[in-house]
C-alpha cells in the first residue's frame, strides 16, 4: 500500500501579514499585532520579519518587545478580517482536495491521497505561489505521509518554504529536532521528558513504546507514535467539525479583583458567554471548571459536577462563583479568571431522557436566556445586561462572546 500524501499549510506571521497587506507602509518598519495594554491584554500576537529580527517574540509582553525594539509599530487585532483571509485560503486549498482540516485560523492539513494530482511537493509549491500571488500572503508547507510530520515540516523552512519529509530522510530531518517540536508537546510534557534525559525526538524514539507507556501511560504511547511517524489520524473532510469537548471563556481584567462583588460580576459575565455558546452548539454541561491567576501569577484550576446537565447561565454562574470563592484565599487579588463548561452532552439526548427541561422553572429560564441571546445578536452583546455587571463597568464592558477566538487545544493537556 502506498503512503498517504499529506500537506500542512501554515500562513507566515498571519495576523501581521494581513495588516501589512492592508497597510503596505508597515512592510518597511518592525510591526506587531498586539492586545490592548489598557485592558492588560498587552502581549504580542504576531510580528513581521523586521520585528522578529529585532528579537521580538510572539507571546511576550508589549513592554518587553519595546525594550528590544524601540521603534516597534503596534497594530490592534482585527479578527473579522483575519477570518476573511483564512476562509479565502481554505477555498483555495479545496480546489485540490475535499479533505481540508483547519488547525486554528492560519493552519490547515490537506490530504491529497488518491487525488488527480497527488504529487505532494509539486502541489505544495503551486499552493505557495498561488497564496503569494492571489492573496498577497506567504505560507510554509510541510509534506509527509502523516499529519504530525507534515506539521513538523511546515515549521522547518520559514518563511515561504516547503519541506518534504519522506521515509528516506526522516531520520536525518526529524530525529535531531527538539522534542517540543512535536505536535501537542507543551511545557508540562517537556518537563517530564527532561527529567528522564530526553531532549530530542530521536532520544524519545530510542526509549521505545513499552518504556514510554510504562512511564507515562497512554500519553507515552501517543508520544512514541507521533515521534516515530506512526500516527494514522485522518484529515477531516471539509466542513467537518470535531465534537466539542468543552466550552470556556477567560479574561485578564483591567484591574485586580479584590471584592466578592467584582469576582461575582466577572464570573457572571463569563458564564453568560459560556451558556450562550452551549445553546448555539446544542450542548449541555455536566461539569463546571474555573481557573484563576493572581497578581503573583499563581495559577489554579478546579472543577465540580453539576446537579443537572445544563446550558443555563442561571445555573452555571452560581456554581462557578462558589467554586472560585472556596479556593481563593481571603486576601488573594485575582488578575485573570476563566469559566469552562466540561463533560458536554448533546441536548437531544437530554430531551429524550426528560432531564433538561422537565421543571417548569427551568423551562422559563431557558426561554428567557434564549430571548436575551436573540436581543444581543440583533442589537449587540452589551444591549442587555445584568444589574450585577454595573458594579464596575471597567470590568464588564466586554462583549465576551464576540471577542472569543478559538484556538487548538493539545491532547496532552500541557
Amino acid at each position: 500500500m502506498n503512503d498517504r500524501v499529506i500537506l500542512h499549510v501554515d500562513q507566515n506571521c498571519f495576523y501581521a501579514s494581513v495588516e501589512m497587506l492592508r497597510r503596505p507602509e508597515l512592510k518597511k518598519v518592525p510591526c506587531a499585532v498586539a492586545g490592548d495594554p489598557d485592558n492588560r491584554h498587552g502581549i504580542i500576537l504576531a510580528k513581521n520579519q523586521l520585528a522578529k529580527e529585532a528579537g521580538v517574540k510572539t507571546g511576550e509582553a508589549i513592554w518587553e518587545a519595546n525594550l528590544k525594539c524601540r521603534d516597534l509599530v503596534l497594530v490592534p487585532p482585527d479578527f473579522a478580517c483575519y477570518l476573511h483571509y483564512s476562509r479565502l485560503a481554505s477555498e483555495l486549498y479545496r480546489e485540490y482536495t475535499d479533505r481540508v482540516e483547519s488547525f486554528g485560523i492560519d493552519e490547515c492539513w490537506l490530504d491529497l491521497t488518491g487525488c488527480r494530482n497527488d504529487d505532494g511537493f509539486a502541489v505544495a509549491e503551486e499552493i505557495r505561489a498561488r497564496v503569494r500571488h492571489e492573496l498577497g500572503l506567504t505560507c510554509s508547507i510541510g509534506v509527509s505521509w502523516n499529519k504530525v510530520y507534515a506539521k513538523l515540516g511546515s515549521d522547518l523552512n520559514k518563511p515561504d518554504g516547503t519541506t518534504h519529509i519522506t521515509r528516506a530522510n526522516a531520520k536525518s530531518v526529524v530525529y535531531p529536532l527538539p522534542a517540543n517540536a512535536l505536535l501537542y508537546v507543551g511545557p508540562a510534557t517537556i518537563r517530564k521528558l527532561r527529567r528522564i534525559g530526553v531532549k530530542t525526538i530521536g532520544e524519545l524514539i530510542a526509549l521505545g513504546p513499552n518504556y514510554l507507556q510504562k512511564r507515562f501511560g497512554i500519553v507515552g504511547l501517543k508520544l512514541f507514535r507521533f515521534a516515530a511517524g506512526l500516527d494514522t489520524a485522518p484529515v477531516a473532510m471539509s466542513g467537518h467539525e470535531s465534537p466539542v469537548k468543552s466550552i470556556g471563556n477567560s479574561i485578564t481584567t483591567r484591574h485586580d479583583l479584590c471584592t466578592e462583588d467584582d469576582i461575582r460580576a466577572v464570573t457572571y459575565m463569563l458564564s453568560e458567554s459560556v451558556a450562550s455558546r452551549l445553546r448555539s452548539a446544542d450542548m449541555a454541561a455536566r461539569t463546571i471548571q474555573v481557573s484563576l491567576r493572581d497578581d503573583q501569577l499563581n495559577h489554579i484550576e478546579r472543577q465540580t459536577p453539576l446537579l443537572h446537565p445544563t446550558q443555563l447561565c442561571t445555573e452555571l454562574a452560581p456554581q462557578a462563583f462558589e467554586l472560585i470563592m472556596a479556593n481563593r484565599m481571603s486576601d488573594q487579588r485575582i488578575r485573570s479568571l476563566g469559566v469552562r463548561a466540561c463533560k458536554l452532552i448533546p441536548v437531544a439526548r437530554l430531551r429524550q431522557q426528560s432531564y433538561l427541561f422537565s421543571e417548569k422553572k427551568r423551562e422559563l429560564l431557558f426561554d428567557l436566556e434564549v430571548t436575551v441571546d436573540h436581543l444581543r445578536k440583533r442589537y449587540g452583546g452589551l444591549s442587555v445586561r445584568r444589574g450585577i455587571s454595573l458594579v464596575d463597568r471597567t470590568l464588564t464592558e466586554h462583549d465576551i462572546r464576540s471577542e472569543n477566538v478559538v484556538h487548538p487545544v493539545g491532547v496532552f493537556g500541557s
